[in-house]
């Protein structure tokens, strides 16, 4: 159960590149923000509480470290952290990724995992010119444009979404998980603990078992605002429902 609690990490698992299929004949691609217009910015901290089936499970947050060099070239530094427990299962994970900041391409992704029965240090660098990337020493095939787990929440922001349109999505770095679609439902008004917001619901759907398989159906609602914060998630697991809102 607490390993659902990661979802936050990228929206866990949205992942990729995009173009929009609409009523336009062929895809368009979406791009961010220029001139680094993004909306996000250093020093930025969001914190979120996570429910099981309206049980409180944990907490989670996501912050904008600074800009970092790597490599050369200026990234954004974003942390994510979870911590929570479950009777007798608990959580504290820790994740870093950086991403350059005019592209926002991954460049590195740390993973720190320390739960009740896995524990894990994970070290990815990723290379965009040669399209591979290095996990602890090894090499693999990737993208052009790679994006992590860490860096894809970012980058969702920064991307038109435009109610009725389908997005597709393929920069993961995973090259046969890739495209991730994105379906966005409507504008609605909702209410999380930090207060009340206007919305964008989005439908994300990944190719693989989990949180966003076909079958999790899961939401997804972003401030419709300049920040496109992450307002609440709600997926459907095999044990119940989980919620995580912005506190």
């Amino acid at each position: 159960m607490i390993r659902t609690l990661m979802v936050l990490a990228g929206v866990v698992g949205l992942i990729g590149s995009a173009e929009f299929v609409g009523t336009a004949r062929e895809p368009v691609r979406a791009t961010t923000r220029r001139n680094g217009g993004v909306p996000f910015r250093v020093g930025e901290r969001n914190t979120y509480q996570a429910k099981v089936n309206f049980i409180n499970a944990g907490t989670a947050t996501m912050s904008v470290e600074g800009i970092e060099q790597i490599r050369g070239r200026p990234t954004y530094h974003t942390v994510f952290d979870v911590r929570g427990r479950v009777l007798m299962f608990h959580v504290n994970d820790h994740y870093e990724s950086w991403f350059d900041t005019t592209s926002l391409v991954s460049l590195r992704h740390v993973q720190h995992i320390d739960e009740s029965k896995h524990s894990a240090d994970r070290t990815y660098d990723f290379y965009p010119e040669r399209k591979v990337y290095v996990r602890n020493g090894v090499e693999n095939p990737s993208v052009a444009e790679p994006l992590d787990e860490g860096s894809f929440i970012y980058f969702m922001r920064s991307v038109p979404l435009e109610v009725g349109q389908t997005y597709e999505f393929n920069r993961y770095y995973h090259v046969d998980r890739n495209p991730v679609v994105i379906q966005v439902v409507r504008k609605e008004r909702i209410k999380v603990p930090a207060g009340e917001f206007d919305a964008i619901l989005v439908k994300p759907i990944i190719k693989s078992k989990g949180l966003f398989s076909e079958t999790g159906q899961a939401e997804v609602w972003f401030a419709d605002d300049s920040s496109r914060k992450l307002l609440r998630l709600k997926t459907k697991l095999p044990f119940g429902t989980l919620y995580l809102e912005l506190k």
